[in-house]
């Protein structure tokens, strides 16, 4: 379908005609297709594929494969993550002075579903950094916490709250991005949706909910920490003009981010807002969807040590020492963990981690934390397929089997499975060497295991 008219108007008022030409040109063409790889998985790829200049693990594809076939995508090897997209993960890393200092740094991704830059962020601040993604949709906060399960790394908390709720953790954070659901202006050429449904009167009601949830995403941001506000539309009322309402409000309590460096070659449009450096993304000047982002920084020194709201609630149980015994046998460096129960379900967490769960589950509703391990029954684990993406899994514990690409889809289809593939009792499935979940042979009948959210269906 064509383009708006009257945002083809606005944007020919902004650009000058000839720009607005070259712009709509580009969003009448095919999207562009990229991913990001797990640097904590081992998988380089197998596509023809260029390097993405501000993203380390980023790569464009020469052309679109079926990701949903590819038992890669399902071990969480990698990310189809859109190119403009990963740039937040690059302002991150060059706030902090490099990826190595952004170790276990607590960043908060507030509306994060479906999670492309909330993996992003969980590599970048290693396994001892912490991510708190929160969606307020439950359905997309679903998918957010099965894409943390696969991605591995056991350093996500998915949460589903309002935005108001989440700033009850008052400068808690030393990150937190937000990238505020808009009109979608910069996806036009990727969904037929965003155009049907853009109008005026959209505009103005995704300003006023990016400017709510920004003041409460500013107030869960501790002293000298940064702020990344991001949308993938064009709109200056929801872009600038909301970043400028923010200056305002803040006044001398947030200040200019180090300069982030930006090649020229690589077509960002580089601006600035008051203290806010601005980077906009328009897909007829690079290989990238339509996007805006912006960083900037609260006044002050990070604090050595932060308050926490006073829990409502008991949400997380830690474990016995028996149990925690027979949890440990299946991760490595099991020294570094801490074991609770959430419900039926066992999880494990880094050390430095529970404290810091145990605060959030206290407070809001957390539907994922660490990692799912499953459930003890007569002194065993029957282990939850979480566990089988962990990068921390211990693979001697467990029956390995590797299967070919046509039996693992038939794994990832829930599809009758051989016996014969594999040993009596717990199996895990692999496929190239990447863990995918787990069966259970009891004879002649194989008991497949794999989480029905994520079953194939095609």
């Amino acid at each position: 379908m064509g383009l708006p008219v009257k945002f083809v108007e606005r944007m020919s008022r902004e650009l000058g005609s000839s720009e607005a030409e070259a712009l709509c040109g580009a969003l009448g063409s095919e999207p562009s297709t990229s991913v990001r790889l797990n640097p904590f998985k081992k998988f380089s790829g197998k596509w023809s594929a260029r390097p993405i200049e501000w993203s380390r693990y980023g790569y464009m594809l020469d052309e679109r494969p079926s990701f949903t076939l590819d038992t890669a995508f399902h071990a969480g090897a990698y990310y189809v993550q859109e190119a403009s997209s990963q740039f937040a993960g690059y302002i991150l890393s060059q706030v902090f002075g490099g990826e190595q200092n952004c170790r276990g740094v607590r960043v908060l991704d507030m509306c994060a579903a479906p999670g492309g830059k909330s993996t992003h962020y969980a590599s970048l601040v290693g396994l001892e950094g912490l991510v708190v993604a929160n969606e307020i949709n439950r359905s997309r906060a679903a998918v957010l916490a099965d894409n943390a399960r696969k991605w591995g790394l056991g350093n996500m908390v998915v949460t589903c709250n309002d935005s108001s709720r989440v700033a009850a953790f008052e400068e808690w954070f030393d990150v937190v991005a937000v990238d505020a659901p808009c009109s979608g202006e910069g996806m036009f050429r990727k969904s037929d949706d965003a155009c049907e449904q853009w109008s005026e009167a959209n505009v103005a009601m995704c300003a006023e909910r990016q400017w709510e949830i920004l003041q409460n995403a500013f107030k869960a941001l501790c002293a000298g920490g940064a702020l990344i506000y991001s949308t993938c539309t064009f709109n200056r009322t929801e872009d600038e003009d909301i970043v400028s309402r923010l200056m305002e409000e803040a006044g001398d309590e947030i200040v200019e981010a180090p300069e982030i460096e930006v090649n020229p070659q690589w077509g960002v449009v580089v601006g600035r807002v008051g203290v806010f450096q601005t980077f906009r993304f328009f897909p007829h000047k690079l290989n990238g969807e339509g996007m805006f982002m912006a960083v900037a920084m609260k006044a002050g020194e990070r604090p050595l040590r932060r308050r926490t709201p006073k829990p409502k609630r008991q949400a997380i149980t830690a474990l016995d020492k028996k149990s925690c015994e027979i949890l440990s046998q299946w991760v490595e460096p099991s020294a570094e963990m801490r074991y609770f129960a959430a419900g039926e379900m066992l999880y494990g967490c880094r050390k430095e981690h529970y404290a810091d769960i145990e605060a959030l589950s206290g407070v809001l509703a957390v539907i994922y934390s660490g990692v799912a391990m499953g459930q003890i029954f007569k002194g065993s684990l029957k282990p939850d397929g979480a566990l089988a993406m962990y990068v921390g899994l211990r693979r001697a514990q467990v029956e390995c089997r590797e299967l070919d690409e046509e039996q693992a889809l038939q794994f990832l289809r829930k599809q009758e499975l051989s016996a014969e593939w594999f040993n009596e009792g717990i199996n895990m499935v692999l496929c190239n060497g990447l863990p995918l979940g787990f069966v259970k042979r009891v004879g002649a009948r194989v008991n497949n295991m794999y989480s029905n959210s994520l079953r194939i269906l095609k």
